[in-house]
């Protein structure tokens, strides 16, 4: 026990040393509490109408400080609930994807043998489909929930995390802890989830980092679509399909939702290669 935290400890110290990560995290949470509490501050609803600012730029002596859209929407309103629900699909997505993929994978890790060719010849199939459109194709039968989006995108996020559990696990399988656990007689629930699956979080905790980005990009590219996330719930995707349409005469309808999407997926992927470089130094 007393090893397992000097490892988390050491890792959050090479963490804390890489800057471009920690000042990810920091902006990361900026946003999520910005997003959480900052349309309090504001004097606008949403999907509030201001029928005499309809398309004014940013300014701060007009109430509007990120500007309105062609409806006279709030920007800074609407872009933060933007945020707020973009991320929250992707986290929720992210969960489904990881509950699938490390399941499958451990399974397959554990199993071996034809089980294992089996589900991986599975995984495989799926990897040759589209998966974007498998996602419209969901959303198109069913109805366009939010929950359906996040499962959409969840259900087929999970293959590459599968491919990675199970390579770790196979691993794992050789350890002597693991053959240890087995002599005494453990069955394969057990050894599954209570000896290979909590010696792979640091993996998990990576990819996850690295893959709610993805989730994010693929939430907003429905929403940009008309398939995702529908009016009068906002979205960064559906606020940027907005904003291209009047890129020529107000751009800042779609620079504010465009500039708050981007900074979000930069602020992940640092935050995830910072996460890789403190969990696995031998990566660097």
């Amino acid at each position: 026990m007393n090893r397992s935290r000097g490892l988390w400890a050491d890792a959050g110290r090479r963490l804390a040393a890489n800057r471009a990560a920690v000042a990810s995290l920091v902006i990361l949470a900026l946003l999520c509490v910005l997003a959480a509490v900052g349309p309090a501050f504001s004097a606008y609803a949403p999907d509030e109408l201001d029928w005499e600012m309809m398309g004014v730029p940013p300014e701060l002596g007009s109430g509007h400080w990120l500007g309105t859209d062609r409806l006279g929407r709030d920007l800074f309103v609407r872009t933060l609930h933007g945020a707020r629900v973009s991320l929250a699909i992707a986290l929720l997505a992210t969960l489904v994807s990881l509950l699938i993929g490390v399941t499958w994978g451990a399974v397959a890790g554990y199993a071996g043998g034809r089980a294992d060719a089996l589900l991986m010849r599975f995984v495989d199939v799926l990897y040759a489909l589209p998966h974007i459109f498998f996602v419209i194709v969901l959303t198109v039968v069913f109805d366009r929930s939010p929950m359906l989006l996040f499962i959409a995108i969840g259900a087929v996020g999970w293959l590459t995390m599968a491919r990675v559990v199970r390579g770790q696990a196979m691993a794992l399988m050789q350890r002597e802890f693991v053959e240890a656990a087995i002599a005494s007689g453990a069955g394969p629930s057990r050894i599954i989830f209570r000896h290979v699956v909590p010696n792979l979080l640091g993996t998990v905790i990576i990819y996850a980092t690295l893959m709610i980005p993805q989730m994010i990009l693929i939430e907003s590219f429905l929403s940009f679509l008309g398939i995702g996330i529908q009016e009068p719930l906002a979205s960064l995707g559906n606020l940027i399909a907005d904003g291209a349409a009047e890129m020529e005469t107000a751009p800042w309808i779609l620079l504010v939702p465009a500039t708050c999407l981007v900074i979000i997926v930069f602020c992940f992927n640092f935050l995830g290669d910072g996460l890789r470089d403190a969990l696995d130094p031998r990566e660097r």
